[in-house]
């Protein structure tokens, strides 16, 4: 068991480094941030469901030290872990007047060698929770919406990173546990006392990571060497399904780490149809991309001036949100759209070479509208994926499982290095609340 003990709330000693980009609810309703004012930094709250965003600054007696974060929750109040010497101690901040309010929740104390982080907000947006990572073992700490402060609701053998639900109740939780120099991904289930049991394992020598994951349609987006051994590839599948993981090539980007940061909602049992938000990092800067998995191509987006970068949300009627700030608009959200049933080039086509899988076509334009429907099909995968509870399934060995749609794409021509879209001045616009469905994909 990891040693870690509720504490009474503890003075601020931080160490660290700042929270990059910032935090959006499950709901997108409301954002949380660390604003830096001067040399200082200070929690700062957005609201997105109203009819234009807006940001409430929530200093507190004293500037906030590296090492911090913050978390909104459902009912607009700010969640902030202070580590301090030992110790990480949780308070609710909210508006009060001119000033900020705060209710302290106390602490967990974990020692030198144990790492604590908040998980992704839950879905519900009332309970938050930790991971407190130790030398053999993970702990899960319900540090909001417990009954006496924080309360540890789960122990994980090995060393667990990442983080995701699985389910709109906030009840399955996915981690990527470390055991043996491999990792794979589990299910702690937090209704059953923390049951752990087996997610995804793609071969039995592969690391594989689970990234995202969209309750609705159930999509998910994995990380994993099974396809390239010694090169970690995108690859996505369904949630309960016993088809392949697939590997797309236009998701191979040359000297560019691709993550996906968002999964459009709302798509009940047409994972192949969901928007995907990637965030695309390269030698000359960060842009987005939008992908579908039952399209062949990455259309590529300048990120707006000020992105809080890998930060966005999508509505279920297809529109992805990016909230920037910039001196002129310190709270804004742009909107972006793609010409219906185009995709741009790989940014590496500027030089001319053909990126991603085919033709390049125009770049998608900044607007208030949604985002291209890419209707071509996936790509066949190298490997296979599981489902849930699933324990492990077998690679196919010839690099050619199920493709749904259609043949699997030609190699792509070789690429260029790539190039970041032209920067485009973002629009900002009014954010509409999205409807979601408490309904998961039966698979």
């Amino acid at each position: 068991m990891t040693a870690c003990a509720i504490e009474p709330t503890a003075d601020n000693e931080h160490g660290g480094t700042p929270q990059a980009g910032c935090t959006i609810t499950a709901d997108g309703a409301y954002a949380a941030r660390l604003a830096r004012s001067g040399d200082s930094l200070y929690p700062e709250r957005w609201t997105l469901d109203g009819p234009e965003p807006y940001t409430v600054l929530l200093p507190g007696d004293q500037p906030e030290e590296a090492g911090t974060e913050v978390q909104p929750m459902a009912d607009g109040r700010v969640l902030i872990r202070r580590p301090t010497a030992g110790r990480h101690a949780f308070s609710l901040l909210y508006p009060t007047g001119p000033g900020t309010g705060e209710l302290p929740l106390g602490a967990v104390e974990c020692p030198e060698d144990t790492g604590l982080r908040l998980l992704p907000p839950a879905p519900d947006g009332e309970r938050a929770y930790a991971l407190a990572v130790g030398r053999r073992s993970t702990a899960v700490w319900l540090v909001v919406g417990g009954a006496l402060g924080p309360e540890l609701v789960a122990e994980v053998p090995g060393h667990c990173s990442g983080g995701v639900w699985l389910d709109r109740a906030g009840r399955m939780l996915a981690l990527d546990r470390e055991v043996l120099g491999r990792t794979k991904t589990v299910v702690v289930d937090l209704g059953r006392d923390g049951a752990v049991s087996p997610l995804l394992q793609i071969t039995a020598d592969s690391d594989d990571r689970l990234l995202l994951a969209d309750p609705d349609s159930g999509l998910l987006l994995i990380r994993s060497d099974a396809p390239s051994p010694g090169e970690e590839r995108l690859g996505w599948g369904v949630l309960g399904s016993t088809l392949p993981v697939r590997f797309p090539e236009c998701l191979r980007l040359p000297d560019c780490v691709v993550t996906p940061f968002a999964i459009q909602p709302g798509q009940v049992l047409t994972p192949e149809q969901c928007g995907v938000a990637l965030r695309c990092d390269g030698a000359l800067g960060s842009w987005v991309g939008v992908w579908r998995p039952a399209g062949r191509r990455v259309v590529h987006l300048p990120a707006p001036e000020g992105w809080l970068t890998g930060a966005g949300l999508w509505t279920a009627d297809g529109a992805l949100r990016l909230p920037y700030a910039t001196e002129a608009v310190p709270c804004g959200v742009a909107a972006w759209e793609a010409p219906l049933g185009q995709a741009s080039p790989h940014p590496a086509a500027r030089e001319g070479s053909a990126g991603g899988d085919g033709e390049p076509s125009g770049a998608g334009e900044p607007s208030g509208g949604g985002l291209p429907d890419a209707g071509e099909p996936s790509d066949a995968g190298a490997g296979e994926g599981a489902g849930a509870g699933a324990a492990r399934t077998s690679a196919s060995g010839d690099g050619t499982g199920p493709c749904p749609g259609g043949e699997p794409d030609a190699e792509p021509a070789a690429a260029a290095r790539p190039l970041p879209p032209e920067p485009v001045a973002p629009r900002p616009v009014p954010l509409r609340e999205a409807p979601l469905t408490d309904r998961m994909a039966s698979r």
